[in-house]
């Protein structure tokens, strides 16, 4: 069972759609419903590289735990809106290279959860919380006894804080980000990254069709500067900075410009908590 679950909150909604089924059929998954695929048509007439920007940011998220892993000795990872599970999860890639290490997911999706139950549950290193990603306090303290919170901890803000809309208290993303790195030990990182767009056409149009489709459980699609807050008070790994996540750490030569998408990007790095 989910550490923190409410059995109220587990009927899967089907005539809404979810971003994390979205995401599942963008990737090719199969954990989703007509209404996840309407809409995911419909954000594909908007910004048609979207598949491709899902699979770029899959394919980022296991660079960064492995490297996080192997170069910076992270065995401590909490994921911030964890998704559907599919191949190369975090606590797989992060176990393949650190044995041991442990892994707290953290999502609030009935069908999230569902999964995380049947698949996660023959493994002591992994912890599933059923909890919104905003509520920062009660994630630390039901991880209190599964992390050494006296040791370095990775937390993974990757392609999620889009699904958060801007407000003028604690749930406004950059406060999230900025409690979470308040609450880390000296050592941590944060990975964050979001989509962000420099056509208006393409911003509007998307947060208009993801706040209709999804019911108003979206965000935005910000402008870089905009992101680039997020790290304020955070020290940016150099190389390669805040970049396209196709340009950081690649695994091969990254496509030349003419064969990348022009309508959005997901876009951010990885940064040191510094005290």
């Amino acid at each position: 069972m989910a550490y923190g679950e409410k059995p109220q909150s587990h009927l899967i909604d089907t005539t809404q759609a979810s971003a994390a089924r979205m995401y599942d059929w963008l990737l090719g998954g199969t954990d989703n419903y007509e209404v996840d695929r309407e809409a995911c048509l419909g954000l594909l007439a908007i910004a048609p590289s979207s598949q491709q920007i899902a699979r770029t940011n899959r394919d980022f998220l296991g660079r960064v735990v492995r490297y996080l892993a192997v170069e910076k000795g992270i065995t401590q990872f909490l994921d911030h809106g964890s998704g559907l599970p599919t191949q190369d999860n975090v606590h797989e890639v992060a176990q393949r290279a650190r044995p041991g290490a442990r892994v707290a997911y953290v999502d609030n999706d009935p069908m999230v959860l569902a999964h995380a139950r049947t698949c996660l549950e023959d493994n002591e290193d992994v912890m599933v919380l059923d909890c919104d990603m905003r509520r920062t306090r009660e994630i630390r303290q039901t991880t209190d006894d599964f992390f050494d919170w006296t040791q370095p901890i990775a937390a993974l803000f990757v392609s999620v804080l889009h699904c958060l809309p801007d407000t003028d208290d604690e749930n406004d993303p950059a406060a999230v980000i900025s409690a979470v790195a308040d609450e880390l030990p000296a050592g941590s990182y944060m990975v964050i990254c979001q989509l962000v767009s420099d056509d208006a056409g393409v911003r509007e149009g998307v947060t208009g069709l993801m706040a209709r489709a999804t019911n108003g459980h979206w965000g935005r699609v910000r402008e870089h500067a905009e992101v680039r807050r997020y790290f304020d008070r955070l020290d940016i790994e150099e190389p390669p900075g805040l970049v396209d996540v196709l340009d950081w750490h690649p695994d091969s030569p990254p496509p030349p410009p003419h064969l990348r998408p022009t309508d959005w990007v997901e876009w951010g790095g990885v940064a040191r908590v510094v005290r």
